[in-house]
């Protein structure tokens, strides 16, 4: 089981904002890829779509979307994670 992380942006969003604040996002980032419960991460083609994670542990999910600079500065208007059944294809 893997957990999904959505990012819905908000209507207004301030893509000057985000370039201030991707650097402590990245470094958030970071230290969940590195204790491995970081799967993947990445905006949407449109950022102004949103974005999502996919991690090891609900708890890692609920942890960075509380700690994200991106959440914290309002560049996120509303976050959720769904439980993923990953189906890897040769194991059906």
């Amino acid at each position: 089981m893997k957990y999904v992380l959505f990012y819905e942006s908000p209507e207004d969003l301030d893509l000057d904002a985000i370039r201030e604040h991707y650097a402590d996002h990245r470094a958030t980032w970071a230290r969940y890829q590195e204790n491995g419960t970081l799967v993947a991460i990445g905006p949407f083609s449109d950022p102004r779509e949103g974005a999502m994670s996919v991690f090891t542990t609900k708890d890692a999910a609920e942890e960075f979307a509380t700690s994200d600079p991106f959440v914290r500065n309002g560049l996120v208007a509303h976050w959720y994670i769904k439980e993923w059944d990953e189906a890897l294809l040769g194991q059906l």
